[in-house]
Formats: structure tokens, sequence, C-alpha cells
């Protein structure tokens, strides 16, 4: 049992950790998302989308999956506990960087008139793309350092790095956009990923690894070995970007730009200050899981331990969402973007299937499961593109978030069968427990906010917010005694 409550302490304590720090950088994303919504509305924001989702979009051509893979490849190697070979790892991952790095880079660059023409549908937009390249290096060298700094658990300095690119960033976008407006975009895109590129380079020095000498020969044969598996990984990855950069062409193709903005803006809400779980949690959870990959039985304990933390934080956050939907548009935006108030009431009550399906999937890829986790993720990011297209088709920016919710719904229906059938996964019943009342008291929201006025529905709402934090707080205490934690907490700082 104590075994039991230490393996839900180390969950907690990373989530925490990084938690923590995704606070502040909700702060900062809340200042920015606003100022951008006034300075550039939502045309500015459905522009700053399209640019950053197409070089996106290269970017999961060119980088060879490199961030997901070296994570296992630098857990494995600190199995081991041979230094050398740690150091090894790493040094090959920083040389392979610059060059896919710079291979994503090259390609923007050359295509430049070809994305903007696909893009935008013209060519005004080539200038931005042949400045924008340069990004696609700087991001790829981010992800070498930061993954570094995960795969080591180095938790406390990836949250640092991760807290003042953000910090840092914020006071160069708001003056920037407030100074030039839309002729400010490609400068903040651009000074973003340098100043994001800097502090994770700053942090990752502090880790002392032993100086190794690796040789051309020994980088192509560890290169490639992490190519070969990171490619099929980064093709899962493409096969996602080009869902969403297709559902954004459509939607700016058959409605306009303004609803690309304001489909960005809602998926941007919900997944910067819900996702921030996902972030937190995803930070320790796939080195960890990838340390017992072999044994069917620990990646069962771990993922159902995962999927019931995700729930019992996730499930008061959404049933605020649900509550408060409005205000916070107005609050984060403007009054011009309460239309996405219904995409996201949808979107909130799928991302509680995304959040166990997002559990499972990541075992495809800790036990190495390369060949199965691409053809999972193209079975799932097909439907999510129909699904999205037929969504908006049939019900605009509503649909989508339907779309969402429903997607998830089957995405979870796969992922499970699969880990079933492979690996003998099954659910837990204090699990399936949790799940089922935290998912009802949302769809009880979900009904009183549609169905009766304000103010009573703040009022129930309010009420059902309570419900979810008292049950999600007792849940808690007993996985991992919040109470002893506190009173711990305490008395050290009164021995102080």
């Amino acid at each position: 049992m104590t075994e039991k409550k230490d393996s839900y302490r180390q969950i907690m304590k990373a989530t925490s950790v990084f938690g923590g720090v995704q606070v502040f950088q909700i702060l900062i994303s809340i200042i920015r998302s606003k100022f951008v919504a006034v300075l550039l509305g939502p045309t500015g924001m459905g522009v700053v989308g399209l640019l950053t989702t197409t070089t996106g979009l290269v970017n999961g051509l060119t980088n060879f999956g490199l961030g997901t893979i070296a994570v296992k490849s630098i857990s494995e190697a600190t199995n081991t506990g041979d230094e050398k070979r740690i150091s090894t790892v790493v040094t090959v991952l920083r040389r392979m960087v610059w060059i896919s790095g710079l291979l994503g880079a090259l390609v923007t660059l050359v295509f430049s008139p070809w994305l903007s023409e696909f893009t935008f549908g013209n060519r005004e937009y080539t200038l931005p793309f042949i400045w924008i390249s340069v990004t696609l290096l700087l991001n790829q060298l981010t992800t070498g350092e930061l993954v570094t700094l995960q795969a080591l658990r180095r938790i406390q300095h990836l949250a640092k790095a991760n807290l003042y690119g953000s910090l840092v960033g914020l006071f160069v976008t708001v003056p920037l956009y407030y100074l030039f407006g839309m002729d400010g975009i490609v400068p903040v895109i651009i000074i973003t990923a340098f100043v994001t590129f800097f502090f994770a380079w700053y942090f990752a020095r502090k880790i002392k690894l032993e100086k190794v000498t690796v040789s051309g020969e020994k980088t192509i044969a560890e290169g490639k070995s992490m190519m070969g598996t990171g490619f099929i990984i980064s093709l899962s990855g493409l096969v996602a970007l080009i869902t969403g950069y297709l559902v954004r062409i459509y939607i700016n193709h058959t409605g306009s730009v303004d609803d690309v903005g304001f489909y960005t803006a809602g998926f941007t809400l919900i997944n910067t200050y819900v996702g921030m779980i996902f972030t937190a949690m995803g930070t320790d959870y796939f080195p960890g899981l990838s340390r017992v990959a072999s044994d069917n039985g620990l990646c069962r304990e771990s993922i159902n331990q995962q999927s019931e933390i995700a729930l019992l934080l996730l499930a008061p956050i959404l049933i605020v969402f649900l509550v408060f939907v409005n205000l916070a548009v107005l609050i984060l935006y403007s009054s011009e973007f309460l239309v996405i108030s219904g995409m996201i009431y949808w979107a909130a009550l799928g991302i509680f299937f995304k959040a166990v399906s997002w559990a499972i999937a990541f075992v495809f890829l800790a036990k190495g499961e390369g060949k199965l986790y691409f053809w999972n993720e193209l079975g799932g990011s097909l439907y999510m593109l129909v699904f999205g297209i037929l969504g908006f088709r049939w019900g605009g920016l509503d649909g989508l978030g339907f779309a969402f919710m429903v997607s998830y719904i089957v995405y979870l229906i796969q992922v499970f069968i699969i880990a079933k059938v492979k690996y003998n996964f099954s659910f837990h019943s204090v699990f399936k427990k949790i799940f089922t009342i935290q998912f009802l008291l949302a769809l009880l929201t979900f009904g009183v906010v549609h169905f009766i006025e304000r103010p009573y529905s703040y009022l129930i709402g309010i009420l059902l917010i309570a419900v979810s934090s008292w049950y999600s707080f007792r849940e808690l205490e007993k996985r991992i005694g919040i109470k002893e934690l506190t009173q711990n907490f305490i008395r050290k700082i009164k021995r102080k």
C-alpha cells in the first residue's frame, strides 16, 4: 500500500512542480491572448494560426520524431546507470536536431511561395514564410534541450525554462503588436522562438554530463537508430498536423479567416487552460512508463494511476469552464469572440475522453511499437478530419466542438481495444467509478447552463463545481495523503 501511495505521490509531485509553472504560464497566456484579441482581432488570430500551423506541418515532416523518441532513448540509457552511455545519447541528439532543424528551415525557405499559395490562396505571404523559416531551426534546437531535461527528470529546470521563456516572450509580444499591429506578427513569431531556445539552452547546460568523444561514425549509427523509429513517430505527428491544417484550410475556404481565428481562439483557450494538466503530467509520465514498459502488469497499473489523477484534477476545471465559459471568453478575448462558447462546451466534455485515451496511447511508444503507434494515430486523425469537416459544415463552430468530442470517444474505444488485445490492458473498477461520477457531474452542468437561465445557472453550477472539487479532494486524499503532506510541510517551515 505504501509503495502504491508513493507511486501516486510521484505523479502528483511532478504534476505540482510543473503544474505550478503552468499556472504562471496561463496567467501570461491570458494577458497575451487578451492583447492579441484586442489589437489584432479575429483576422489577426486567424493569420497567426495559419502561419504557425503551416510551419508546424513542415516541422512535423522534417523533425523525425526526435522530441518523442529521444525521451525513450535517454530514459533507457539512464536505466543502465552508465554515465558515458547517457552522454553519448544526449550528444547524438544535439547533433540530430541541428540536421533536422536545418532541413525544416530549408524546406520552408524553398517552398515559401507554394506554402503561401496553398494556405492563403495567394503569394502575399511568401516573404513572411521566408522570414519565419529560421524558427524551424530554433524550435528544433529547443526541442533537443527540453527533451534532455525531461528525460533526465530535471523537472525544476524544465519548468523554469518554460516559465522564463513565456514571461520574456510576453514582454516582446505585447509592445510589438501594439506598435505594428498585423505587421508585428512575423517579428513576434521569430523573437519568441529565439527567446524560448535561449532559456532551454541555458538550463540544459546546468546538467553535468560526462565528457565523451562521439565520432562521426558513431553519430551516424546512433542517429540512424534514433531517426528510424523517430521517423515513424514523426509521420504520426505529421498526420495529426495535416488534419488540423486541412480543417483550418476548409474553414478558411468555406467560411472566412475570421472563422479560422475563432476556431484557433476556442481551442487555444481549452488546450491552454486545461492542457496544462496534460503537459504537467506528461513531463514525468512518459519517461516513467518507458522504464516499466517490459512488464504489462506494471504498465496497466501506471496507466490506471495516471488516468485517475488526470480525471481528478481535470474534472473540476472542466466544470468551471462549462459554468463560466462566457465570462472567460469576455475576460480573455472580447465580446466578438462569444460565438466560440458553444464550441467550448462540447470540447470540454470531449476532454474527459481525451485524458483517458492520452494515458493509454503512451504505452505504444513506451514499448517501442512505432508502427502500431503510427497506424493508431492515422486512424484517429482520419476520422477527426472527417468529423471536423462534417461538424463545421452542418453545425458551424458549435459543430467543431461536437466533432472534437465524438472523435475522442471513438479514439478512446480504438486505443482501449488495441491495448486490451496486445497487452491485456483493463481499467480498474476504481477508475470506472471516478470517470462515471465526474462525467455525470459534467453532463449535469452542461444541461444546467443550456436550459436554466442566469443567474440561477451560476448558482447551481457553483454547487456542482463544489461537489466535483470535494469528490476529487476526497479521492486524492486516499491516494497521496494531502493532509499528511500539508502537516509535514508546515512542520518543516516551523523548524526553519
